[in-house]
C-alpha cells in the first residue's frame, strides 16, 4: 500500500504585479508558507510521498533565495519522500533551475526531469510526464502505455490539460486523452496546471494550486490525499483543505426597491475573515444615485478591513428621482447641475460614454452633498 499527498502549482516567486507591494508580499509568503501545511498535512495523515505535478516555481529563473527556501523546507521534512515534476512556467529544459535544485536537493527530494519510471518504494513506481517546454503541443503521457514497471503500482504524473477539457491556464493545447490512466494500467494519474481542484475520472485528479492567485475558481484550495493498496480496489482520494487567503468574487445585483446598504452587508465575510480577503465586488442592476453615493463610501470605508478591495460600479444604472434631487437643495446651483446631469444621464440619444460620464458625474455630486 502507499499513501500519498498530491498537490501541484505553487508557483514559488510569483511577483503578483498588479496589487500594492504589502499585499505582494502576502501573497507571495502564502505561497511559501504552503510547503509547510503540505507537510503537517502529510503527517497528520500518515502519508509518506507528496508528489508535485509542475510549476513549483512560477518561472524558469526564480530568486537564489525562492529555491533555497523551497529546498531547505522540503529537506526539513526528513520522514517524507518529496518528488519534484517540472510544469510548463518551470519546465525540464530550465537547465540552470534543475542544475541549481539538483546540486542543493536534500536527501528525500526525487526530481522527475526525465519522461522515465522512478521507484517510489512500497511497490509503487511512478511514471513522470516532465513538459520539456513551456508549450509542448503533443501528449507526453503516451510512454505510459509501454512503461515496463513489473508488479508494482503504476502512478502517472502529468502536467498539462485533457483532451476536450480545455484545463490550461496559459491556453496551450489539450493534449492528454482523459482516458489515459486505462489505457496505460495506471492506479492513479495526478494533473497540475489546473489551479481548482477536479476530477477527470475516479482514478484521474486536478490537485489544483494549495493557494489561490486569482478569482477564477470556485471552492477552497486543497491537496488530495490518495491511498492506493495495490490489492486491485479502487484508489481512494480525499480532498483537505489547504489555502490561508480567501479571493472573494462577488456580484452585488441592484434593483431600486433593494435596500442596499443590507444587501451589500450580507455578502461579506466576517470582520476576522476580512485580514486574509481579497475582495473583488461588482455592482450591476439599478439604483437610485443616493443609494450608489451611499454604497460608494460605504465600500471605500471598509477597503481597509481587506487584505485588498475593489469595487466596480460601471454596470450600474441610475434611477433617477426627484427625492434623491432634494437632498442637494431646491433651486441653488448644485440642484440645476444635478438635473442637467440626469437628463443627460437618461437621453438616449447620447453616446453611451456620455451618459456614463453623466451617471457618474452625478455620482459624485450626491457622495460631496451627503458629506457636506
Amino acid at each position: 500500500m502507499i499513501r500519498f499527498l498530491h498537490s501541484s502549482d505553487l508557483h514559488l516567486g510569483k511577483p503578483f504585479g498588479r496589487f500594492p507591494e504589502d499585499v505582494r508580499v502576502r501573497l507571495r509568503q502564502a505561497r511559501q508558507d504552503s510547503l509547510s501545511r503540505l507537510t503537517a498535512i502529510a503527517r497528520e495523515n500518515a502519508a509518506t510521498h507528496i508528489l508535485l505535478a509542475g510549476d513549483t516555481f512560477d518561472q524558469t529563473t526564480p530568486a537564489p533565495r525562492v529555491i533555497r527556501h523551497a529546498l531547505n523546507e522540503m529537506g526539513a521534512a526528513q520522514d517524507l519522500t518529496w518528488v519534484l515534476m517540472p510544469g510548463n512556467h518551470d519546465h525540464a529544459n530550465a537547465t540552470e533551475l534543475w542544475r541549481t535544485v539538483a546540486q542543493d536537493a536534500p536527501d528525500n527530494l526525487k526530481l522527475a526531469l526525465e519522461p522515465k519510471p522512478l521507484d517510489l518504494g512500497n511497490r509503487a513506481v511512478l511514471l513522470p510526464a516532465p513538459p520539456p517546454e513551456r508549450h509542448p503541443g503533443r501528449d507526453l503521457t503516451q510512454w505510459f502505455d509501454r512503461a515496463e514497471t513489473g508488479d508494482s503500482v503504476r502512478i502517472g504524473l502529468a502536467h498539462g490539460s485533457v483532451t476536450s477539457f480545455g484545463s490550461s491556464e496559459d491556453g496551450g493545447s489539450s493534449t492528454i486523452p482523459p482516458d489515459r490512466a486505462t489505457r496505460s494500467g495506471l492506479a492513479y494519474l495526478g494533473l497540475g496546471d489546473w489551479h481548482g481542484q477536479l476530477r477527470v475520472a475516479a482514478e484521474t485528479w486536478y490537485s489544483g494550486a494549495p493557494e489561490a492567485d486569482s478569482f477564477k475558481h470556485d471552492g477552497a484550495t486543497a491537496a488530495l490525499l490518495v491511498e492506493i493498496r495495490g490489492d486491485g480496489s479502487p484508489v481512494r482520494t480525499k480532498s483537505i483543505p489547504t489555502g490561508t487567503l480567501n479571493w472573494q468574487r462577488a456580484t452585488l445585483d441592484l434593483s431600486e426597491s433593494d435596500d442596499v446598504m443590507a444587501r451589500h452587508e450580507a455578502l461579506l465575510p466576517t470582520l476576522s475573515a476580512r485580514p486574509r480577503t481579497l475582495m473583488d465586488l461588482v455592482v450591476t442592476g439599478r439604483a437610485r444615485a443616493s443609494d450608489r453615493a451611499s454604497l460608494e463610501r460605504a465600500v471605500q470605508d471598509i477597503s481597509h478591513d481587506f487584505l485588498w478591495h475593489v469595487a466596480n460600479f460601471d454596470d450600474l444604472g441610475m434611477v433617477h428621482d426627484t427625492e434623491d434631487l432634494d437632498v442637494l437643495d431646491h433651486r441653488g446651483a448644485l440642484r440645476a447641475a444635478a438635473e442637467s446631469l440626469a437628463r443627460e444621464a437618461a437621453d438616449p440619444n447620447l453616446p453611451p460614454a456620455s451618459r456614463e460620464t453623466a451617471q457618474s458625474a452625478l455620482s459624485a455630486l450626491f457622495a460631496f452633498a451627503l458629506e457636506t
